[in-house]
């Protein structure tokens, strides 16, 4: 005679409750492992009205601007979306000019000219690095990238302020992590979690190498900075960049497809496990007033949100997410079912930040001190369309190699 029985326990929490399912036992068996963990998750049985979150419905809405403004300000995740978009955008389209203007410049000036992009610079972390630590030191504001060094600290500003949000709202590299891992979920019916053990000795990877960069730029005096930053081969830095892509190695090809081939099992391989920008805002992080905080007396331990965390972050057991791995992309936030439970919130006044004002705050910082570098006149490099002209016919000479870590020696009117 088959047995299927299934018991439950019920918690209550005041007008709402949860129940937690126990695996039914059939045949005097107990289901597989991945049935059970199935069953064992927490599911929201009943909660009130007056707890409920209200999910806005844009489909009622008959004008279309207005349905988006309102979808912008009521869903985070598609302002997110939305600003994710609009920055890869922006991406390519200084990918096109910078393109454009390597044509002018490999034809020996004969194609269209099309001014080079200073945005290209964003891609000049390291020389950004030592435009910053030779800006400090010397109050001076270098004429070779200094757009890179803007970008750079609008970066950094962000991580202090606002912790890795750059990283889940505007970097290109974030926005290909999700969307890899995204559409390997898909394919998959999965992702894959490294355990614990794995997982911390590869996290502490990207804090490696940036230890590694920033000791090695720790360590260079005044002088060794100068020299490279009016180098020949910094000044050409971005020109090299591209054509390293443009006619890039089999095996740099090849470990870019394996770093995309893991980013499909594993949620923002890169990001979590190499990327020194990760690490960098990931430190800076701790300093940020912005975190999200859980109301413990409202919240329902539903566990929707760490479900929802990308960074595998336990939101349910901790009342302000403090985690270095926290990208503030506020999916968990978006999943919570209860009101004023889950929410950013400022430290300074320990009230709730709506999501449309932190989406306005992550680009408004970045647009403000860029903003300023062009208001000021530090966007654009120093380098005129004739010295371009000089320089591009000699790039594959030794003076624009950068073997070891060390410049080549060269003149003053090099």
């Amino acid at each position: 005679m088959k047995s299927d029985t299934t018991a439950s326990s019920v918690l209550e929490f005041g007008q709402h409750s949860i129940v937690e399912p126990r695996p039914r036992i059939i045949n005097g068996t107990l289901p597989s492992f991945t049935a059970r963990i199935n069953l064992c998750q927490p599911k929201v049985k009943k909660l009130s009205a007056e707890l409920r979150k209200q999910k806005p419905d844009f489909s009622f809405e008959p004008n279309a601007y207005k349905k988006i403004i309102s979808r912008l300000e009521g869903d985070s995740q598609f302002l997110r979306s939305t600003v994710q978009f609009a920055f890869i955008i922006l991406c390519v389209w200084i990918g096109i000019e910078f393109y454009l203007f390597m044509q002018w410049g490999t034809s020996d000036g004969k194609a269209m000219f099309v001014e080079r992009p200073p945005g290209a610079e964003g891609f000049l972390p390291i020389s950004a690095l030592m435009s910053l630590k030779y800006w400090l030191q010397t109050g001076i504001i270098n004429d070779v990238h200094p757009s890179g060094l803007f970008i750079f600290i609008a970066i950094i500003a962000s991580g202090v302020f606002l912790k890795k949000a750059f990283c889940s709202w505007l970097c290109p590299i974030g926005t290909l992590s999700e969307s890899l891992w995204m559409f390997g979920k898909k394919l998959f019916g999965r992702n894959l979690t490294p355990p614990k053990w794995l997982d911390y000795p590869l996290r502490s990877l990207k804090y490696l190498l940036l230890y590694f960069f920033v000791s090695s730029i720790w360590q260079m005096s005044l002088s060794d900075l100068q020299v490279f930053i009016y180098s020949p081969y910094n000044k050409m830095a971005d020109v090299k960049m591209y054509q390293f892509f443009a006619n890039i190695s089999s095996f740099a090809l090849r470990t870019i497809i394996i770093l995309m081939v893991f980013s499909l099992f594993i949620k923002n391989f890169w990001c979590r496990f190499l990327c020194p920008y990760g690490a960098l805002l990931g430190a800076l992080s701790w300093l940020s007033p912005f975190k999200i905080t859980r109301n413990k007396s409202t919240c329902i331990d539903c566990e929707l949100c760490t479900k929802a965390c990308p960074s595998n972050i336990k939101v349910h057991k901790v009342k302000n997410v403090w985690s270095d791995e926290c990208m503030n992309c506020l999916a968990c936030v978006e999943a919570c079912p209860v009101k004023q439970t889950l929410d950013v919130r400022a430290s300074f006044t320990k009230t709730h930040v709506p999501n449309w004002v932190f989406g306005v705050l992550v680009v408004g910082t970045f647009v403000a001190i860029t903003g300023l570098a062009m208001l000021t006149g530090h966007w654009q490099n120093g380098m005129s369309k004739e010295e371009y002209l000089k320089r591009f016919p000699m790039i594959e000479s030794p003076m624009y190699q950068h073997n070891r870590g060390e410049v080549p020696q060269y003149g003053p009117n090099e």
